[in-house]
C-alpha cells in the first residue's frame, strides 16, 4: 500500500511539473532539475529496495535516514542554486538601473538643447510654423 501511495505522489509530482513547464510557469533551466526529481521519487516508489540497497551500501542505519539525508541535501542544493540566480539577477538589475539613469541623464541634457535650439529659433523669428 505505501508503494502504491509512492507511486501516485511521483506520478501527481511528474504531472505537476510537466504542466507548470507546458503553461511556461516553470523555466526549462529549473525543470530539468525538478523532472530528474520527479524520475528519480518514481523509480524509488517503483524499486524501494534500492533505497534499502543503497542504505546497506553507505552504511547508514535506515533507509528512512537515508532518504532524510538525500532530501536535505537536495534542498540545499535548490537553496544554493536559487541564491545565484538571486545574485546574478542582482547585478544584471543593478547594471540595468544604471543604464537607466544614465539614459535618463541623457534624455535631460537634450531636451535641454532642444529647448534652447527653440529659443534661439524664436528670437531670430524662425521658429517653428504651428
Amino acid at each position: 500500500m505505501v508503494v502504491l501511495g509512492a507511486l501516485v505522489l511521483s506520478l501527481i509530482l511528474l504531472s505537476f511539473i510537466l504542466w507548470m513547464l507546458l503553461t511556461r510557469r516553470l523555466r526549462e533551466k529549473y525543470a530539468v532539475l525538478w523532472l530528474l526529481i520527479g524520475v528519480a521519487a518514481l523509480v524509488a516508489s517503483v524499486f524501494p529496495q534500492l533505497l534499502f540497497w543503497l542504505t546497506g551500501v553507505l552504511g547508514v542505519e535506515l533507509p528512512a535516514n537515508l532518504f532524510f539525508l538525500l532530501a536535505i541535501l537536495l534542498l540545499l542544493g535548490v537553496a544554493l542554486h536559487l541564491s545565484w540566480e538571486l545574485s546574478t539577477s542582482e547585478e544584471e538589475i543593478r547594471v540595468l538601473a544604471e543604464e537607466a539613469g544614465l539614459a535618463e541623464t541623457h534624455i535631460a541634457e537634450v531636451q535641454q538643447r532642444l529647448t534652447a535650439l527653440e529659443s534661439r529659433l524664436d528670437e531670430l523669428g524662425k521658429g517653428p510654423q504651428v
